[in-house]
């Protein structure tokens, strides 16, 4: 899938997985349930619309495996020498980084950034949110420099508007991990498929025998229309009784 299609995914999911999964039973050291849910009063609307631009932004971290992909290409020689180097490790594209073990291991390791040290956790909120107003297509076509412009200047605005409204960070390892997760979902939809159980060499395509074809027609005419659309009901639904 393209970098813009997953990124919506991720939205989605966020807006549509969250409050649910804040409201679980939190288990105690008893190993009983009690009844308060895993993010008790940490995610309240400003929460969660940050919460669906960084999901946004880390469903396109499985493809920092592709030194072509957009998340590659955002930050310039750094991170397209980033992508060269997880390409190497991983195995090339579709490999490591898009499986199981990657978006569980990314969502607990934020989750500790978060909790450990609040500049990385800030720095991790910053870069995401970046890459996901980069992936929708935010910027001036055919202009680099003025596009990376408008991004930083975007990121900063909302990453300024986040402060003012005093988010709080206990969701951000889960949105990272959603996000990492509903790529390699998207991934499964396509002809390649994904080693979701690496380090175990199978792919998976989902539906069976049913593949979307990255960049052709269904995904830019019809699925992303689809998404915005379901992005635009998601919020009006989440925040409307709010």
């Amino acid at each position: 899938m393209m970098g813009h299609t997953h990124a919506m995914t991720g939205a989605i999911a966020w807006l549509a997985l969250a409050p649910p999964l804040a409201a679980l039973p939190l288990l105690n050291e008893s190993s009983r349930f009690i009844d308060t849910g895993i993010m008790a009063g940490a995610l309240g609307p400003a929460e969660l619309i940050a919460g669906a631009l960084v999901c946004a932004g880390a469903a396109m971290l499985p493809d920092l495996d592709h030194p072509s992909a957009t998340i590659a290409q955002t930050f310039g020689p750094v991170t397209w020498l980033l992508s060269k180097f997880v390409s190497w490790i991983s195995g090339g594209h579709r490999g490591m980084t898009h499986s199981l073990v990657f978006a569980a291991a990314l969502g607990f390791g934020v989750h500790w950034l978060a909790n450990t040290y609040p500049i990385g956790r800030d720095i991790v909120v910053v870069l995401l949110v970046g890459l996901a107003l980069r992936a929708i297509g935010v910027g001036i076509p055919g202009n680099k420099a003025g596009s990376a412009m408008i991004n930083i200047g975007l990121t900063a605005g909302l990453y300024a508007v986040f402060l003012s409204l005093h988010v709080g960070y206990a969701w951000l390892g889960l949105a990272v991990g959603v996000g990492c997760l509903i790529h390699v979902v998207g991934d499964c939809m396509t002809e390649r498929g994904c080693p979701v159980l690496w380090p175990l060499g199978a792919k998976f395509v989902l539906p069976w025998k049913i593949g979307i074809k990255t960049g052709k027609k269904f995904e830019q005419k019809i699925l992303a229309p689809i998404l915005s659309v379901a992005i635009i009901g998601l919020l009006f639904w989440r925040l409307a009784p709010l």
